[in-house]
């Protein structure tokens, strides 16, 4: 049976914001503060130093109830046994994806518009991450920014639990959780903050005081 995953503080590592406290240690002090799913992105590790980082990660989040999402590595993710894998519209097609992982492991998609949300099979996918709400430093690359209106019209459309990330903190839960998002999920807001735990725990209790 997949893990149901608490979506509303979503933390994805990134390595460079990290440096200083190292990823694991920043994952140890962002659960402490109430996150609910940490999500190992490393686009420059190999399929070993993925597994040898995701073990590292699995030993600081046992017993806590939080999840550990892979991005991308489904080699690493199927090793590990995480409980979910997370990929990108330009990454391995979903059904493939599903069929490597098997029935249990929760799988993520990031979605960028209204027709990739539209195509989202919810017997195939468990959540979605709408990126970018704004723009973001953390990923070169991205699409254009969707913003809140955007967010709220692909929450509408998409049939699974959605979160939002590309430049949110704190400051968005009202608007985000307003778009009907399910959660926030956050790389600067939390890694490379001189307080992790700290950061957390105002991005936890900015989702509550949101919903209310």
């Amino acid at each position: 049976m997949r893990k149901q995953l608490d979506l509303s503080a979503y933390l994805v590592l990134d390595p460079c914001l990290c440096a200083g406290l190292g990823m694991v240690e920043t994952a140890r002090a962002a659960v402490a503060g109430g996150v609910g799913v940490v999500q190992l992105r490393h686009k420059q590790a190999g399929t070993a130093e993925m597994i040898a980082i995701g073990r590292a990660l699995q030993a600081v989040l046992a017993g806590t109830g939080a999840a550990l999402v892979v991005n991308d590595d489904v080699a690493a993710a199927k090793a590990l046994g995480a409980d979910g894998l997370h990929i990108g519209q330009g990454d391995m097609a979903v059904k493939k994806a599903r069929s490597v992982i098997g029935p249990e492991m929760v799988l993520g998609l990031s979605v960028e518009n209204v027709a990739h949300a539209r195509a989202v099979d919810p017997k195939v996918v468990d959540y979605v991450g709408v990126s970018p709400v704004f723009g973001t430093p953390t990923k070169s690359d991205h699409a254009p920014p969707v913003g809140i209106d955007g967010l709220r019209r692909i929450v509408e459309i998409c049939p699974i639990p959605a979160v939002g990330i590309g430049g949110l903190g704190p400051q968005h839960a009202d608007d985000v959780i307003g778009a009907g998002a399910a959660g926030l999920a956050v790389v600067s807001a939390i890694c490379g903050q001189p307080d992790p735990e700290a950061a957390a725990r105002a991005l936890v209790s900015a989702v509550k005081e949101a919903r209310g």
